[in-house]
């Protein structure tokens, strides 16, 4: 299966970052988020790609054209301009960058991919988010369900503190860490599709997470898939810098070794 990577939003909520690149081509341990993303997939042996571009498209398209020469050794003669390389260093990967449009919304972009991705099921996820989701027992679980699409879920770690207060709401009565079994299930992306989701894209005038997720819910055609391991957005800057700590201490879940 193609694994289709949404990559075109404006990340304005990481806007330190963003008014230079786009969202996905920010980096964690010296690597854009995007190149995370695509290392888990193609550990599980999903390397074909097809990322769908819009907000400054063109510095993933010159990411992806320059990655051989950028992470090989290279002898360059210049007396006659050759540039040759010495020591390869490129992953066995398939990409397929596809303009989807400056201010398209995520089932537009899907539509507008539709034929780089083809009438088969194909695998999809968020360019800003890491986790070890194992994608082998995501698109097993998938088969077993029988649905259109699959999402995958989890309960984020608990961030805020709970309160418990008195009966009438003024009195502190104690104070505790939210676990993260009391949090709600939120979608994490990496998810499966059938071909038949095209229909519930409509005009691609929506959100993908509200019209069609909604009336593939009401049709009884969405399954979740319940992860209980790691999962990280990097919607701000302090999502980044937690990311980038994890990876730096050699605590990064998602990481996937070499070779």
């Amino acid at each position: 299966m193609k694994a289709v990577i949404l990559a075109g939003g404006k990340g304005t909520r990481i806007s330190e970052e963003t008014r230079l690149r786009p969202k996905p081509m920010v980096e964690v341990g010296g690597k854009p988020i995007l190149w995370h993303i695509m290392r888990h997939y193609a550990a599980y042996g999903f390397r074909e790609f097809i990322v769908c571009c819009g907000y400054k498209g063109h510095m993933i398209k010159e990411y992806f054209v320059n990655y051989h020469r950028n992470n090989s050794q290279i002898e360059i003669c210049l007396k006659d301009q050759k540039v040759q390389a010495l020591a390869k260093n490129s992953e066995p990967w398939k990409v397929t960058l596809v303009d989807t449009g400056l201010e398209t919304l995520t089932a537009g972009r899907i539509l507008r991919a539709r034929d780089y991705i083809g009438d088969e099921p194909f695998l999809l996820t968020y360019g800003d988010g890491v986790s070890d989701v194992d994608l082998r027992r995501l698109t097993q679980f998938h088969k077993e369900q029988g649905k259109i699409v699959t999402i995958s879920t989890t309960q984020p770690e608990g961030r805020f503190g709970a309160l418990r207060l008195d009966k009438d709401g003024s009195g502190v009565l104690g104070f505790k860490e939210k676990a993260r079994s009391d949090q709600a299930w939120v979608n994490i992306g990496f998810m499966v599709m059938e071909p038949a989701v095209y229909p519930y894209l409509g005009d691609g005038s929506a959100m993908l997470e509200n019209e069609p997720f909604e009336r593939l819910a009401a049709d009884g055609q969405m399954a979740a898939y319940q992860h209980t391991g790691f999962w990280s957005p990097m919607d701000n800057v302090h999502d980044r810098e937690y990311l980038e700590k994890l990876w730096q201490t050699g605590a990064a879940p998602w990481k996937v070794a070499d070779g």
